[in-house]
């Protein structure tokens, strides 16, 4: 799947782009909307954005549980070798509570990390624009990107790119 992103100028433009992808056969599941006046395409039964597709709380556990357990584990070596042998559930045992811990701090800080193409559009969205997030089928990239250019050449269209991936920021899910 590819995720692209629509930045339409007004909600009418957006309902017309979630009909003609819904009619390429995308489902509601693959379509999502964020912006300050969602609520007309809510009404349209166009799916809002969660923070699910404009945060990085999906992808911060898949860094956050190795590195916790990681380091439980060390600590649990450590906590091993000082309280003597008798402890060796402990190295496991810590392993498991710095994976847990890690999940936790970083689905935290995942939920407060924002999309990497949600932060470049803000200003567009404070402006009233509508942010159009759709996940599409690799081999079928190009035809919904010529269909909403040749309907709506005013709609600026992204995608995540190497150079986005490489970059510190987050990537909705």
């Amino acid at each position: 799947m590819q995720r692209l992103y629509f930045l339409a100028p007004n909600a009418d433009t957006t309902s017309d782009i979630a009909d003609e992808l819904n009619q390429m056969g995308l489902t509601q599941d693959e379509l999502h909307v964020v912006g300050r006046k969602w609520k007309p395409l809510e009404r349209e039964g166009v799916p809002v954005a969660t923070l699910r597709e404009t945060s990085d709380v999906m992808n911060a556990p898949k860094r956050g549980v190795p590195v916790g357990a990681g380091l439980g584990a060390v600590l649990g070596v450590v906590v091993h070798y000082v309280l003597g042998p008798s402890l060796i559930v402990i190295v496991p045992a810590m392993a498991v509570f710095g994976g847990l811990f890690g999940l936790w701090t970083s689905t935290m800080v995942g939920v407060s990390v924002k999309d990497v193409k949600v932060s470049k559009y803000r200003q567009a969205l404070n402006r009233g624009e509508l942010l159009m997030i759709a996940d599409v089928p690799g081999e079928r990239e190009e035809t919904v990107k010529q269909m909403v250019r040749r309907h709506h050449p005013e709609v600026v269209i992204d995608k995540i790119t190497a150079r986005d991936e490489a970059r510190p920021v987050g990537k909705g899910h």
